[in-house]
């Protein structure tokens, strides 16, 4: 990079950083935009609040009306004693309620000496205060559900109820709520062998109760997402409402601010997902199209200093089929467990419904192609490495690295030695094009490099293609580790846990692109990325060949490999220690590959092959072909425009 471009990239830095400083409003303007945005988000909240006392005045009265009519619908059932009913097995540990007949506490059990399922202590780092037993995915007010029945006077809301339970075992329960002589409501739940709670939802007597026309049941589901792991925004990038279509594809709300959505399909199933775990609720005969599901992102400044902090507030107002006759159940299934590709994947075999699930999706493994990379590939390998051979997570890591650059070393190689054969070729090509320095005649000279790279036989693309090939497998990387579960509370090294951030400064605040902690895989990573410039950079001087404007955007273009580290630190501080743990040993290895490559290229040896494949060539010329010949006639047709353009300029 030349003085006039360092210059010309100092006074672009010092006029938008003086332009950004002049167009920030004052001080009394901030503060008057401030008080202006505290108002609104005042009155919004009254509005709210006001719209919800009338809601509840309004439920209170009609609750108060049946309780005090002897004779109305389940008047018997709107007082009692609210009890705990706990259903369990080996993965889980369920507590349901009779106010209400719902889920109020999911809790995910951990097996003995293991760590993925450990429930952190968000509000001490050390760790000493977390739960090994398991995680408690929510509790108490966190996730409410409540299911509606609109009947012919007044709607039927189960969350008001007092149910009674019987068959009471550790895996199954029935609730059942008096309406009136031999009118019954009962929800039957029963707990499967792994993470799958079963209802069946059946009215019993009540036919004439309900509106013929309206024989649906509506369900509201609302979950305050909670906060699962040490790294807030990074979590909370993964949190978020995943639902998919009865006959289509599955979607998702977007992780970011508010967003709302009405369906326009009718969907088989909505996921309430942290990081590594989620609540799943499925319908056997599905939800209506017209389903209102909503997300709210929270953020961590206003929650600092709280035991407990939540990353999302989801909820979902749906509507499904209900039979007032009681001849068929309402049947639903609800999945409270891991995101674990291959776990989610069985549930459409544990299913009663027979429908297509696809809840394997739930994982977020990428785009297209890099979701086809790692199903396919990294999934499977890190399955085998991992659970098979019970090897530690970081020299899993570091094994598909190894296996990832073995698969990768020959396109490497080829892009090393075309990269070498011009590095050879350079003073031949400086003498072949040292008539052409005028500015005018920069495209003659592009030509004449063409040329000179065909009489030997070279491609200078020919390397390009290879080292774009690598690009997904590191996207796919991207995408993997963060939502790879097997990571979870697993130490290699210095990391504790290899699925957050390895601080070794923490300072309690956060700052600006930074955040509060600096990581040290972070650093790492980044040290190991200034390398790799550095040897890309030391290949690429001495064959920097072109005209002198092509010769400046790549002296430009290695400025800005040098200043690539730096910005990775500010986009990978908050990530995994995993994922720059990967990187890291990933960039090393590459680093390591082509110091071995320019050592045992000898390049007398590789010259004097280029000079018989040349004398070879000019004894039996060949045309020229492929990507070069198209490049060739590009040019061609290039200068021929630029040469009628002059022609044209000179007439004028």
């Amino acid at each position: 990079m030349d003085k006039n471009s360092i210059i010309g990239f100092v006074l672009i830095a010092c006029i938008l950083i003086g332009f950004s400083w002049w167009s920030q409003p004052s001080a009394e303007e901030q503060r008057a935009a401030a008080q202006k945005d505290s108002i609104a988000q005042v009155e919004k909240k009254k509005e709210q609040a006001a719209q919800l006392s009338a809601t509840k005045a309004k439920q209170k009265i009609t609750k108060e009306s049946i309780v005090a009519d002897s004779n109305a619908l389940f008047n018997k059932a709107l007082t009692g004693t609210a009890q705990d009913i706990i259903l369990k097995n080996k993965c889980l540990e369920l507590t349901l309620n009779t106010k209400g007949a719902v889920v109020t506490k999911a809790y995910i059990r951990n097996k003995k000496g293991a760590k993925r399922y450990i429930g952190h202590d968000i509000a001490d780092n050390s760790g000493k205060h977390d739960d090994m037993n398991g995680v408690t995915l929510f509790s108490g007010n966190d996730q409410q559900l409540n299911y509606t029945l609109v009947a012919k006077e007044n709607n039927i809301n189960t969350q008001d109820l007092y149910f009674q339970s019987s068959a009471v075992t550790d895996t199954t329960v029935t609730f059942t709520a008096n309406a009136g002589e031999g009118k019954t409501l009962s929800l039957t739940y029963r707990l499967g062998s792994d993470y799958m709670l079963h209802l069946s939802i059946r009215a019993n007597g009540m036919s004439g109760l309900f509106d013929p026309n309206n024989s649906y049941l509506n369900v509201t589901w609302n979950d305050k997402v909670k906060q699962q792991e040490r790294g807030f925004n990074f979590e909370n990038r993964y949190a978020r409402l995943d639902y998919k279509e009865m006959d289509g594809d599955s979607h998702y709300l977007s992780e970011a601010g508010e967003k709302q959505v009405d369906t326009e399909e009718p969907i088989s199933w909505i996921a309430y997902k942290n990081q590594f775990f989620s609540a799943v609720m499925i319908s056997r005969d599905g939800f209506d199209k017209g389903a209102m599901l909503s997300s709210k992102a929270y953020d961590k400044v206003s929650q600092d200093g709280r035991p407990v902090r939540y990353l999302k507030d989801l909820s979902a107002k749906l509507k499904t089929k209900f039979d007032p006759t009681g001849v068929h159940a309402s049947d639903f299934e609800f999945y409270y467990g891991p995101n674990d590709f291959y776990i989610l994947k069985n549930v459409e075999k544990e299913s009663r419904f027979g429908h297509e699930l696809d809840m394997q999706r739930i994982v977020y493994l990428g785009w297209p192609l890099f979701r086809y990379i790692n199903r396919w590939f990294t999934l499977p390998v890190f399955t085998i490495l991992s659970n098979n051979l019970g090897l530690s997570m970081g020299i899993v890591l570091i094994l598909i690295t190894l296996l990832l650059k073995m698969l990768t070393y020959p396109m490497v190689k080829k892009s090393y030695m075309s990269s070498a054969k011009m590095r050879v070729l350079k003073p031949k090509l400086d003498a072949a094009t040292s008539q052409y320095n005028k500015p005018e005649d920069q495209m003659q000279k592009q030509q004449a490099m063409m040329a000179e790279y065909a009489k030997y036989g070279v491609s200078p693309l020919s390397g390009c293609l290879p080292m774009l090939i690598q690009m997904p497998i590191w996207i796919a990387m991207f995408n993997f580790v963060p939502n790879a579960i097997q990571l979870r509370g697993e130490s290699f090294l210095w990391m504790k846990d290899l699925s957050t951030y390895d601080p070794i400064w923490e300072w309690g605040h956060n700052i600006w692109l930074i955040g509060d902690h600096l990581s040290l895989t972070c650093i790492l990573f980044c040290g190991a990325q200034l390398i790799y410039s550095w040897f890309t950079m030391q290949m690429q001087k001495d064959q920097m060949v072109g005209t002198s404007d092509q010769q400046q955007q790549m002296k430009m273009m290695q400025w800005m490999m040098m200043f690539m580290p730096l910005m990775f630190f500010f986009m990978f501080n908050d990530y995994s220690s995993g994922l720059n743990f990967y990187y890291f040993v990933s960039l090393i290895m590459s680093a390591f590959i082509m110091w071995m490559l320019r050592k045992t290229t000898n390049d007398e040896k590789l010259l004097a092959i280029l000079e018989a494949r040349y004398k070879e060539n000019k004894a039996n010329p060949k045309k020229m072909t492929g990507l070069a010949a198209r490049m060739h006639a590009l040019q061609q047709m290039q200068q021929q425009q630029m040469e009628e353009q002059r022609r044209r300029q000179q007439k004028n």
